[in-house]
C-alpha cells in the first residue's frame, strides 16, 4: 500500500517531519515484523512497549534513545550456527526495531524478564511549555499609567 500525502503537503506548512514519518512507517509496515511487539497506553502520559525477544540475553540487546527516536537492536552471535538442529522454529536472528517518539517522551525504564523486553516511556512536558492561567486585571495598562505620570511631571 502506498500512502500519498501530496495534497496535504501542498496546503500545510511545518508538518514535513510528520508526513515523512507517516510515509516511512507505511513503507516499513510491509517489511519484516520481527520481533513482535505490543504498544500500550498505561496512563495519560505513560506508555509501554513490550517486545518478544525470546532467546536474547541482556548483553545481546541494545536500547538507544535519541531525540524523537527509540532504537532497539538485538545482535545474535553465531554460536548456535554449528549446532545440528532438526527443526528451527524459534527465531534466533539479529533485529533492529525503530519507534518514533513524540516530543518530550522519554524512556523511564527497561527490563528484560521471561523473554519479554518491557520499555516504559513517560511524557514530561517542561513547565515553560504547559498551559498557564493568566490573571485578568482592571484599570489602565501599566504603560499608560507611566506615560501619564511622565507627562504630569513634565508639565
Amino acid at each position: 500500500m502506498r500512502l500519498d500525502l501530496t495534497p496535504y503537503r501542498r496546503s500545510t506548512i511545518g508538518f514535513d517531519r510528520l508526513f515523512d514519518m507517516l510515509e516511512s512507517n507505511a513503507r516499513a509496515a510491509t517489511a519484516e515484523n520481527y520481533p513482535p511487539f505490543n504498544l500500550e497506553r498505561i496512563a495519560d502520559d505513560r506508555y509501554r512497549i513490550t517486545l518478544a525477544v525470546a532467546g536474547f540475553s541482556r548483553d545481546e540487546i541494545e536500547i538507544t534513545a535519541q531525540q524523537n527516536l527509540l532504537l532497539v537492536a538485538g545482535k545474535k552471535d553465531d554460536k548456535a550456527a554449528n549446532a545440528n538442529f532438526l527443526h528451527i522454529g524459534i527465531a534466533n536472528r539479529s533485529f533492529e526495531r525503530r519507534f518514533e517518539l513524540a516530543d518530550f517522551v522519554f524512556v523511564e525504564d527497561a527490563r528484560l524478564n521471561d523473554g519479554l523486553l518491557v520499555i516504559d516511556l513517560v511524557r514530561e512536558v517542561p513547565e515553560a511549555m504547559k498551559p498557564k492561567s493568566i490573571a485578568i486585571k482592571t484599570g489602565a495598562p501599566l504603560a499608560a499609567v507611566e506615560s501619564n505620570a511622565d507627562a504630569t511631571k513634565a508639565a
